[in-house]
């Protein structure tokens, strides 16, 4: 079966032409693929209205109160992606971490990974050629929902890959790849076709809200390129390995 992981950022959902767009990206994969894994981020600003309204209650939210709050903007991308690629004809089933069996430890708001069971995946893979996954999101050992800090759906995405032993992740932004500075600040950033898993780290260190860190580690354990582009993209983006 040849499979691929692929995830949309929440500026590649943030309104329902932007998750069409996203949606037929994900078809022209299907047609160069068995099967395709499709992690999602929630739309737009949704994560920052909700950590708002959170704290229109409360000026310090209990962390797993806020985890379960925040962990529903990827939940609700996952359904709609899944609603709207049912529409168009293309059998497909949404999961949220729990579900997926994304399994984390209880560092509320900054969780990481331990474990993830594929078993789910695999049985929906019977019957569906695309299974939709809440990014950003896990449980932990006393089924309490975590979350694994922002942009964490990018290591949901190359974590999923490493368990479904892919090296290869694509991840779509609001940029055609990575650059050496912000191109919606500096006219002059300069594009970065290939990157190391090193150089990478450093530039995040820097600054840079290009990729979750933590994706990056796992990416380089595992062997995973990453392969940062937008949906519009025709020149390839940017690798990571």
């Amino acid at each position: 079966m040849k499979l691929v992981v692929i995830k949309f950022g929440g500026t590649s959902l943030a309104d329902n032409e932007k998750l069409e767009i996203a949606a037929k990206k994900t078809i022209s994969f299907l047609e160069e693929n068995d099967r395709v894994v499709v992690i999602v981020s929630a739309q737009g600003n949704t994560t920052d209205e909700l950590l708002k309204q959170a704290k229109e209650l409360s000026t310090e939210p209990n962390k797993r109160e806020l985890d379960a709050l925040l962990s529903t903007g990827e939940q609700i991308s996952c359904s709609k992606f899944a609603i709207l690629l049912n529409e168009m004809g293309y059998r497909a089933t949404s999961l949220t971490g729990w579900q997926t069996g994304i399994f984390t430890d209880s560092d509320y708001t900054q969780a990481k990974i331990e474990k993830i069971y594929t078993n789910k995946i695999w049985q929906l893979f019977e019957t569906n050629k695309i299974v939709v996954i809440a990014g950003y999101q896990g449980v932990d050992k006393n089924q309490n929902i975590t979350t694994l800090g922002r942009d964490g759906s990018d290591t949901t995405a190359v974590a999923i890959a490493a368990a479904l032993e892919q090296d290869k992740c694509y991840i779509f932004t609001d940029t055609d790849g990575i650059y050496d500075k912000d191109p919606h600040k500096y006219k002059n950033a300069k594009k970065i076709k290939q990157i190391s898993y090193d150089d990478m780290s450093k530039l995040v260190e820097n600054g840079a809200k290009v990729l979750h860190s933590r994706c990056i580690k796992i990416a380089q354990k595992y062997g995973i390129e990453i392969i940062v582009t937008s949906t519009n993209d025709t020149e390839g983006g940017s690798s990571v390995k």
